[in-house]
């Protein structure tokens, strides 16, 4: 998928979108996508002045979008105006090494559970095929 369809399959934009492109994607098991990490994004300004560290809350969101573009390709589903999935848990997250400018941050996510509009994922952030991030992610689609 590249960037147009995943804008199909996101309602993150400009600064929020951390997905790139998905580089493979099986409905209903998992997602391999990636985040190009660039010196340009606007919390680099300040997180950290001199050394340019992306939070972790940015790379859990990462994973979060990515599993996101799973669970709508999974449903067969794009988001509406009346309903998106929702962040509703993380689980058992670890951070193994600083992500910074000029790496290309892998997303891979799985899914291990899926009921009643609840969705359970294991979530990989790898640089360089070395594991950065790790967490146990849970989403729940809502109306709003």
């Amino acid at each position: 998928m590249d960037i147009i369809e995943v804008l199909e399959h996101l309602p993150q934009r400009y600064p929020f979108l951390l997905v790139d492109r998905v580089v493979a994607i099986e409905p209903g098991k998992s997602i391999h996508a990636y985040k190009n990490v660039s010196i340009n994004e606007p919390h680099f300004v300040g997180h950290f002045p001199g050394y340019p560290v992306m939070p972790g809350v940015l790379i859990m969101e990462a994973l979060a979008q990515a599993a996101g573009i799973l669970a709508f390709k999974t449903a067969g589903e794009k988001p509406t105006p009346n309903s998106l999935f929702f962040f509703a848990g993380i689980d058992e997250a670890r951070f193994k090494k600083p992500v910074v400018p000029g790496d290309q941050l892998h997303l891979h996510v799985e899914i291990e559970r899926h009921m009643r509009g609840v969705w359970k994922f294991k979530a990989e952030a790898r640089v360089d095929g070395q594991l950065v991030a790790e967490a146990r992610l849970m989403s729940a689609k809502r109306d709003i």
